[in-house]
């Protein structure tokens, strides 16, 4: 599935991988985007060195406040344009749950996502905890299962706790 990704998806991996928060890798990134056909604006610099720097799962409303803190001129539908665009090159996921607004982050390896119902908390997992299913739902229903954007909903463990009581 990674290599379905390209060269965009190994940039940012790398990147994550090293450790680095640069603007070296803010420019592989945009370059990355040149490379499919994007422009590196002033807007998607300010963006992609937002999302380096931010840590999880983040609404867009959330990564666009970061953004207007550094240009307030830059309007919410103009991050969500580079979102998509981000998203659709691969550099970006989302990931949608039936809990809140659909969050973003910097494509990294595959995982999973496990969402209280309750009280909205996201918590990644590897994404070879849904092997198994994936492989059911592909042999049964010739589905595909992309497990970096799925989310199984249940209840966390504070949540369960709480509701035992």
């Amino acid at each position: 599935m990674q290599e379905r990704r390209g060269r965009a998806y190994h940039v940012v991996v790398t990147a994550l991988a090293n450790g680095r928060i640069t603007s070296d890798r803010t420019d592989e990134i945009l370059a990355a985007v040149r490379a499919h056909g994007g422009r590196a604006t002033p807007a998607k610099r300010i963006l992609v060195t937002i999302l380096l720097a931010s840590h999880g799962h983040r609404s867009a409303e959330d990564i666009a406040a970061d953004v207007r803190g550094e240009a307030p001129d830059i309007a919410l539908t103009t991050v969500y344009r580079n979102l998509e665009e981000l998203e659709r090159i691969g550099l970006v996921d989302r990931t949608r749950t039936d809990h809140g607004p659909a969050t973003y982050h910097l494509a990294s390896a595959a995982h999973g996502h496990l969402v209280c119902e309750s009280c909205g908390a996201m918590t990644e997992v590897p994404g070879d905890l849904f092997a198994e299913l994936a492989g059911i739902a592909w042999q049964r229903y010739r589905f595909r299962i992309e497990p970096r954007k799925f989310a199984a909903l249940g209840r966390c463990s504070r949540c369960s706790l709480t509701d035992a009581t």
